[in-house]
């Protein structure tokens, strides 16, 4: 055996720990959506008399959506910027470095003055701190998600899909909670002097525990064998896009009606009930809670489901449920309090039999080559097309024309993923006998 052969070691397939896996998938995902939900919450109860007092409360809640979406219009830049930097630096320095940049701009919107102290030097500094959390979450991907994915067992790859969305119900819960806290703990006065600033500052301390917490998987020897093994390496490049740009457009739209639920059953409603019965705020963040539990429990049995009868089939037969729903549920969120639970009840078991897979969908039409990319650019897509501005066109139609043009607007979602399903058939289909990861 010569001196060559002893200083390169053959690789060794590694055995998977899905365990930690889906530990760091979850401990990702959770702080991630929490970051999301404090700030989509302040956007209703603190940002309209905070920072856009110069408006109406319903123009101020739409500026504010506005702002919200610049974080999810940011998320492709981020993804474009941080892949480069993983692909010179290594995937420790990319996580990190985004990490840091998602907490610094978390952290900044607790210190923004009010309008009347800084005028429009406020409104700049909350799109700037928006931007840098959008790019930061674009540049936060870590593949875990894929490798679980792939290395999940074949007959349970649905049950595997669902971890990474469990982190939506746990974040919103997390922030629905603490915002409850404060408003029942403090006058109204103290709560938009200072209260509303707690939610940010904590966001940024589980931040800190989630980037050490991944770093530790993600940077590992054990992993990176894994991410080699599986090729899961950086890669955007006119061949990557030449390639995969079908699968991309396609699965950007595949999740459209699943996205928008989403957020019309999260964000819009409690913008709704802000502006024409404010007194209900509370109550309705508890009716948020119960509905995040529901959809919690969806999530999970989405996988079962997924696993018995496909998820493309799942997901076509959720698109339809959500079309009727869409019909219904003006009707549903007229009706008063019970109506607006009935509202969040139903919908929240839409969303979670649906968002269980979405993300699943979408990474298995890509090549095993192109997926570590590729799955994070669709994603990015799919949240801006499908989420971004989901809250504001809502409200403005409702504003505008009634409830039921929300309702008109979540039902063109779904018929867009029914389109969208029977194109990235094909490519699924071929994908299918070359990567045995569509189940």
């Amino acid at each position: 055996m010569n001196a060559a052969t002893d200083s390169v070691p053959a690789r060794q397939s590694h055995p998977v720990n899905l365990t930690d896996l889906a530990i760091g998938v979850i401990i990702g995902r959770t702080s991630e959506f929490f970051d999301f939900f404090v700030f989509a919450i302040a956007a209703v109860l603190v940002f309209p008399q905070f920072i856009f007092s110069f408006a109406s409360p319903a123009d101020g809640v739409l500026y504010a959506f506005l702002v919200l979406a610049l974080g999810f219009v940011a998320r492709p830049v981020g993804t474009f910027v941080f892949t480069e930097i993983d692909r010179r630096w290594g995937r420790g320095t990319k996580l990190t470095t985004a990490l840091f940049l998602l907490g610094l701009s978390t952290v900044a919107i607790s210190f923004l003055p009010s309008f009347e102290q800084e005028g429009w030097l406020t409104v700049a500094s909350l799109c700037l701190f928006r931007m840098g959390q959008g790019a930061a979450l674009g540049g936060a991907w870590d593949g875990m998600s894929s490798l679980l994915a792939m290395y999940a067992p074949a007959d349970r790859k649905g049950r595997f899909a669902t971890l990474p969305q469990i982190g939506a119900p746990l974040g919103l819960i997390l922030a629905c909670g603490l915002f409850i806290f404060l408003r029942t703990s403090l006058s109204e006065e103290e709560f938009l002097a200072f209260g509303w600033r707690y939610p940010f500052f904590v966001a940024f301390a589980i931040n800190v525990v989630a980037l050490f917490a991944r770093l530790r998987l993600a940077v590992s020897e054990e992993f990176e064998s894994l991410y080699d093994e599986a090729a899961l390496r950086p890669r955007i490049n006119p061949r990557l896009l030449r390639e995969e740009s079908m699968n991309i457009i396609a699965g950007t739209f595949v999740p459209l009606a699943t996205l928008a639920l989403f957020h019309m059953v999260t964000v819009f409603p409690l913008a709704w009930i802000y502006l024409n019965a404010p007194e209900n705020i509370t109550g309705f963040l508890l009716i948020e809670i119960v509905g995040a539990l529901i959809g919690l429990g969806s999530i999970i049995a989405s996988g079962f489901i997924a696993d018995r009868i496909g998820r493309r089939s799942l997901l076509r037969n959720c698109a339809i449920a959500i079309a009727v729903y869409a019909v219904i549920s003006p009707l549903l969120l007229s009706l008063g309090f019970s109506g607006e639970a009935l509202y969040v009840f139903i919908g929240f078991g839409l969303l979670g039999l649906s968002f269980g897979q979405s993300s699943g969908a979408v990474a298995s039409g890509f090549a095993k080559k192109n997926r570590y990319t590729a799955s994070n650019l669709t994603a990015d897509l799919s949240w801006m097309f499908g989420a971004g501005f989901a809250p504001f066109v809502a409200l403005y139609l409702t504003e505008t024309f009634g409830l039921w043009s929300a309702g008109a607007y979540l039902l063109s979602g779904a018929l867009c993923t029914l389109a969208a399903l029977t194109l990235f058939k094909r490519t699924m289909d071929a994908r299918r006998k070359e990567d045995n990861s569509w189940r």
